[in-house]
C-alpha cells in the first residue's frame, strides 16, 4: 500500500536535509538483510481474540516472508487467556508468553514485552486487530529506508465514540502545549521500533510509564504511516472513562512541570490583586473614614482562596505521589514465568 505512506518531512534548509539523508543512508547500510521481527502483544482477558489474531497475523507474516516471533504478555488475566496461549505455544515455537504475577496495567505489560523481545525490530500492537497487521509491511519498508521509528497515524476514528474522539483531541493539544516532548496526534502504541531505540527505552527506569511519551522522548528518525482504525474483532475494551482520565493525567504529570509552574503564576496574580485591593481599602478609609465591612464579599474571598489552595495542593499531591512511587524503586512488573519453545514449563526471564 505505497499510497498510504506519509512521505518524510521536507526540510527547507539544505544542510539539515543533507544531514537527514546521510543519517538514513548510514542506517540503511546497517540494517540486517533478514531481520527478526518481534510482535509485542499485551493481553488481559482476551480469550475470544487469540485464535482470530493468530490466524490473521501468522498467515500474513508468512505470506510476506518475515522471520518473526510473537511475544504475548499475559497481564494477570482472569479468564482462560493463559491456557489458550499455552496451547498455541505448544504448537508454534515462534510464540512466547510472558506471564505476569498479577495485573500491572497495559503500560507495564508493554514494558515487559519490550524487555523480553529478541527481535531486530519490535512492533507493539493490540490483540483486537484494531492495529491492522497489514501495516507491518509498509512499516518495514520505511525501516529499510533508514528510519528508526515508524508509527501508525489514525486518519479516522469512527470506531471510537464522539466523547472519546473529542477527549483524545483535547489531550494531544494540552500535552503538546505543556510538554517539551511532543507526541504526534492520533498516534497510539502501534509502531515499529528499531533495536537501538529499544535499548534506550530499556534504560528508562520510571515506574509511572506513559509509553507514547517515552517513544517520543528517545528521539531518533521517525516517520508516520496513516491508516483507518477498524472495529474490534472480538471482546470489549478494558478502558473506561475513569481509566482514560487517569492515563491522560499520568501522561501530563510524567512529562511536564507546567501545572506546578502555572499555580506559581496564579499565586502571583492573586497576591498582586490582594495588595492592590488592600491599598484601595486603606486609601478609601483615610479619605472617607471607616465604612461598614462587607460580609458577603469577605465570605466569597475566603471560599475562593480556600478552593484555590485545595486545588493547588491536589496538583502538588499528584507530583508528590509519583515521587513517592519512584523513591520506593519497586519493579515495574513481576514475571511469574516465561513460557517458550513449545513447552508449558516456565523458565526464568
Amino acid at each position: 500500500m505505497p499510497e498510504s505512506v506519509i512521505p518524510p518531512p521536507r526540510i527547507q534548509n539544505g544542510a539539515q536535509g543533507s544531514t537527514l539523508g546521510r543519517q538514513l543512508a548510514i542506517q540503511r547500510e546497517r540494517r540486517p538483510a533478514d531481520p527478526l521481527l518481534s510482535l509485542v502483544v499485551p493481553v488481559y482477558n482476551e480469550e475470544e481474540s487469540i485464535d482470530i489474531f493468530l490466524e490473521a497475523v501468522t498467515g500474513l507474516m508468512e505470506r510476506d516472508g518475515f522471520r518473526f516471533e510473537i511475544v504475548f504478555v499475559n497481564d494477570g488475566s482472569r479468564d482462560d487467556t493463559l491456557i489458550r496461549l499455552l496451547d498455541h505455544s505448544a504448537a508454534d515455537r515462534r510464540l512466547r508468553i510472558v506471564n505476569l504475577s498479577r495485573n500491572f496495567g497495559k503500560e507495564a505489560a508493554l514494558t515487559a514485552g519490550i524487555d523480553h523481545a529478541r527481535g531486530d525490530v519490535i512492533v507493539p500492537m493490540d490483540i483486537d486487530l484494531q492495529d491492522p497487521p497489514e501495516l507491518i509491511e509498509p512499516f518495514m519498508t520505511r525501516w529499510r529506508e533508514g528510519y528508526d521509528i515508524v508509527y501508525g497515524v489514525r486518519t479516522q476514528r469512527t470506531s471510537d465514540t464522539t466523547a472519546k474522539r473529542l477527549s483524545a483531541s483535547w489531550f494531544y493539544r494540552v500535552f503538546n502545549t505543556m510538554s517539551p516532548v511532543r507526541i504526534p496526534e492520533n498516534v497510539g502504541d502501534f509502531r515499529l521500533v528499531d533495536r537501538r531505540a529499544v535499548e534506550v527505552l530499556r534504560q528508562l527506569p520510571e515506574r509511572n510509564r506513559f509509553m507514547k511519551g517515552l517513544f517520543a522522548w528517545v528521539g531518533f528518525n521517525a516517520v508516520g504511516v496513516p491508516y483507518e482504525r477498524p472495529q474490534r474483532v472480538a471482546g470489549s475494551t478494558k478502558f473506561n472513562f475513569w481509566r482514560l482520565w487517569n492515563f491522560a493525567l499520568d501522561g501530563v504529570v510524567s512529562f511536564s512541570t507546567a501545572p506546578l509552574r502555572a499555580w506559581f503564576y496564579v499565586g502571583v496574580v492573586i497576591a498582586s490583586i490582594a495588595v492592590l485591593y488592600a491599598l484601595f481599602i486603606v486609601t478609601r478609609v483615610l479619605i472617607f473614614g471607616i465604612d461598614t465591612p462587607g460580609y458577603a464579599s469577605l465570605l466569597i474571598a475566603v471560599l475562593l482562596m480556600g478552593a484555590i489552595q485545595l486545588l493547588s495542593l491536589g496538583i502538588i499531591g499528584e507530583y508528590l505521589g509519583r515521587l513517592f512511587l519512584e523513591v520506593k524503586s519497586r519493579p515495574i512488573y513481576v514475571v511469574e514465568g516465561v513460557y517458550a519453545d513449545g513447552t508449558s514449563q516456565p523458565t526464568k526471564p
